[in-house]
């Protein structure tokens, strides 16, 4: 094959490369279970989807938008950001969103049992 011949083809074949890459899946992207109607976020309520923390920067996605700590969502201020937490504060008011609502912790026994009488 000439490489004039060979040019065309590739110009040709890049032509879409744009649309195929634009049915790419974002891996950032929550499962489209959280996504659906009635799920976590999509009812208005405050979601905390992710955070960031690195010696640089400390930042949280808070219901799609990524808020630095100090900056304003919704009229209340990021004050805090943990591994697992964020706390807004609205004037006097905090909010502490928890990056796992549905997950907490359950003391054990040093045999690894789960006792009871300390369930948190």
């Amino acid at each position: 094959m000439s490489p004039r011949i060979l040019l065309i083809v590739l110009a040709g074949s890049l032509t879409w490369l744009p649309a195929w890459a634009q049915q790419l899946r974002d891996p950032t992207q929550p499962p489209s279970l959280l996504m659906q109607d009635g799920a976590a976020g999509t009812s208005g309520e405050t979601v905390l989807q992710s955070v960031f923390i690195s010696p640089t920067r400390r930042a949280a996605i808070i219901s799609g938008q990524t808020v630095k700590l100090g900056e304003k969502f919704n009229g209340s201020t990021l004050v805090k950001i943990t591994e697992s937490e964020v706390v807004l504060r609205n004037g006097g008011e905090l909010q502490t969103l928890k990056l796992f609502p549905g997950i907490g912790k359950r003391l054990t026994s040093a045999h690894g049992r789960q006792n009871p009488d300390n369930r948190k």
